[in-house]
């Protein structure tokens, strides 16, 4: 009998195996899939950019405008949702005089295919970048990532010369979170190990970190973990009693902000 009911765990524990590695992305990726003919409907200045694959496949971007812009912010986003929801944060960038430009990965919104594998992420990322650098130049790029897109962004800036890095409630690594969260589950089942801290060792550019003490998803104790690598010039800024989510809307994140983007409303 007991070597029938630890037959019957080991192959409950196989089976969960398989099924967290076959549909990983399922369980990664939450996108909002929107119409190809479906119309924005922002407050800002818009331009939708379409940004070919290397395999052929268009992926949505939105250019969001400011009148007299400084230069750009390359906001790359978390894993839920669309460039219909996440257009809002360009507002607060935009009352800066800096241009937003935010990309849909494949899968989400009015961007074609799905996410396979992590390379072929790193490379939509990369040819995004390459596009909007030919609009700006790039000691006028600021990259910024959020909730998943710190991973992404640390990796582009590592292989770029932005003028400065932002991430916003940053994982350590997503195998980390995995070792807290899942501990149960071994790492080789782990397609998407997006190595934040491994990638900010080669970022040329200055870097800035924000993160809520509050934070219930991605706890702070990641970035006080990256901030031992931290080389001369990065900054980390613990957002008091913020959660993950509305971290652009906190007013000491939007007063940071200023300072750092030389913003003067006098």
């Amino acid at each position: 009998m007991l070597l029938g009911i630890f037959a019957f765990f080991l192959l409950a524990y196989v089976a969960l195996c398989v099924g967290v590695f076959f549909y990983q992305e399922k369980l990664i990726f939450y996108p909002e899939k929107l119409a190809e003919n479906y119309s924005f409907n922002f407050k800002n200045n818009f331009e939708e950019i379409i940004i070919h694959t290397k395999d052929q496949k268009k992926l949505n971007s939105v250019l969001f405008k400011s009148q007299d812009p400084e230069g750009v912010i390359f906001y790359l986003h978390g894993n839920g949702g669309s460039i219909n929801g996440w257009g809002k944060v360009a507002e607060f960038y935009n009352s800066m005089n800096y241009d937003v430009f935010i990309l849909d990965y494949r899968g989400y919104g009015k961007s074609e295919d799905k996410i396979s594998s992590k390379d072929q992420l790193f490379s939509d990322v990369e040819l995004a970048y390459d596009e909007l650098a030919k609009r700006y130049p790039e000691n006028k790029i600021i990259i910024l990532g959020y909730s998943l897109g710190p991973g992404l962004a640390s990796k582009l800036a590592s292989q770029k010369n932005a003028k400065l890095l932002i991430l916003q409630a940053p994982y350590f690594s997503i195998e980390d979170e995995m070792s807290q969260k899942f501990s149960f589950l071994p790492k080789f089942l782990l397609k998407y190990n997006f190595e934040t801290n491994e990638y900010l060792k080669t970022v040329k550019s200055p870097v800035i970190i924000f993160h809520g003490d509050k934070d219930e998803v991605i706890n702070y104790k990641a970035s006080l973990k990256i901030k031992n690598n931290f080389k001369k010039g990065d900054t980390l800024i613990i957002l008091k009693d913020q959660s993950h989510n509305g971290i652009t809307d906190n007013l000491d994140y939007q007063n940071s902000m200023k300072k750092i983007l030389d913003f003067d409303n006098n």
